[in-house]
């Protein structure tokens, strides 16, 4: 069983929205040690970083998504979000959430295709021009 369970993917126009949510399926996230990310990979492209979120509250975000989305964390209900405004054909991926233990100001020196090969469904997200 997967730890975690990617949800709210959809079809949409671009300039549309889109909510995903992450849940652990093993119960409540670890709120001690939380630094989370999401990622998402595109057909023939590599597992990329969309953002992150650390445990102080901190969040990261690559110059593609920028002021366009948005990761938090609903901690009552034990999940993480990522709001995506204004969705562009660019954004079009499988989605995931899983850790993201490293600094996200040097992502680009990590390799986090493990993110992307966790076993998790992840969910679609295809936005049309």
């Amino acid at each position: 069983q997967a730890q975690r369970v990617e949800s709210g993917g959809g079809s949409v126009q671009a300039g549309g929205s889109l909510t995903l949510s992450c849940k652990n399926s093993r119960g409540s996230f670890d709120f001690d040690n939380f630094d989370m990310g999401w990622y998402r990979q595109a057909p023939g492209h590599d597992c990329e970083l969309v953002s992150t979120l650390s445990g102080d509250g901190t969040t990261f975000y690559v110059d593609s998504v920028k002021g366009r989305f948005t990761m938090s964390l609903d901690i009552a209900k034990s999940t993480i979000t990522l709001q995506m405004n204004s969705l562009k054909p660019e954004d079009t991926a499988v989605y995931y959430c899983a850790p993201a233990t490293f600094n996200p100001r040097q992502y680009s020196d990590y390799d986090v295709s493990f993110a992307c090969n966790l076993g998790q469904q992840g969910t679609q997200v295809t936005v049309s021009s």
